[in-house]
């Protein structure tokens, strides 16, 4: 189910998958070609990704979820990825990296100092990523058994929450450096492990080579965890997220996932907001706010964009 290399880049994704083949990069597709142009090659770019699927509930939907090409699930579920091998779906395990909850296996073994402030919309704890030992630890205690169960791939969560500790630059720098350590650490003990970051955007120049795919959420339609509800993005908050998927689609040929929400059932703003993302060139995922239900793709809706292409 997973490819043999270390790494899959933008133009190889798809057939990666085993799915469609011969895509352009974004970049490419609009060189040289005027605005029209570039907006049509950006909704062609759309409908030649993958679809991607996050699903955090205690069932798996299997069934359901394997209409995707990749899907990240939440390990403490129960999950068996080995169970799934030789299916046309790949799929990643959650992890946190700049947080963690006491209800996870490894948080009892964590040295208490390594926890550095405190999440209260997640009620979890923040972990200094520039304590001695911290990338050796995340390897054995966290990546480790997940790799055994039969993952291959990962998606690194909480990887900016280091800005609720560091207050300035040098000791953000050294957060950075304690992120890129642990990044370097796992595919040092893992090397064909595929690693889909959630954003981690001021690291990426230094480990670009080493990510899978990078991901953010609420690009149109997002979710306010503190006061538990619905919101709209400010286009100024959306103008800079698409500022960021330009460069890491240009500068390192990685695909892009925005990941959105809407309320269970509203299938209106599902629809349409994963039209808006599809017409951007990056791959849309829309789900509840809490990922426990099963949401929308890409699939015969960016399909419309582009003239009837599949994924």
């Amino acid at each position: 189910m997973f490819m043999t290399r270390t790494l899959c880049r933008f133009a190889a994704w798809v057939a990666c998958f085993g799915t469609a083949a011969g895509l352009t990069p974004l970049a490419q597709a609009q060189a040289g070609a005027g605005a029209g142009a570039a907006s049509n090659a950006a909704r062609a770019a759309a409908a030649s990704l993958p679809s991607v699927a996050f699903f955090y509930g205690e069932q798996v939907p299997v069934e359901a979820l394997s209409a995707f090409d990749a899907v990240v699930v939440e390990p403490d579920s129960g999950f068996d990825p080995a169970a799934q091998q030789g299916g046309r779906t790949a799929w990643f395990a959650y992890v946190s990296v700049g947080e963690v909850t006491p209800q996870r296996q490894y948080y009892a073994a964590m040295p208490k100092e390594w926890l550095a402030g405190h999440n209260a919309a997640w009620q979890s704890k923040v972990v200094d990523q520039d304590a001695p030992g911290w990338p050796a630890f995340y390897v054995k205690q966290v990546i480790a058994p997940l790799w055994h169960k039969g993952y291959r791939g990962f998606f690194l969560d909480t990887l900016d929450s280091y800005q609720l500790i560091a207050r300035t630059d040098v000791a953000r720098q050294r957060q950075q450096a304690g992120l890129v350590a642990v990044i370097r650490a796992i595919k040092a003990r893992y090397p064909q492990a595929k690693l889909m970051f959630n954003r981690g955007f001021e690291i990426l120049p230094q480990v670009h080579d080493l990510v899978y795919a990078v991901a953010f959420e609420s690009l149109y339609s997002g979710w306010d965890q503190g006061k538990q509800r619905y919101t709209q993005v400010p286009p100024a908050d959306r103008s800079w997220l698409l500022g960021q998927a330009k460069i890491i689609r240009e500068q390192y040929a990685l695909p892009v996932i925005a990941i959105d929400y809407c309320a269970p059932g509203d299938e209106q703003c599902a629809h349409e907001t994963v039209q808006k993302i599809c017409k951007d060139g990056l791959v849309p995922y829309v789900a509840d706010g809490a990922l426990q239900t099963v949401g929308t793709g890409r699939a015969g809706i960016c399909a419309d964009e582009a003239g009837g292409v599949q994924p």
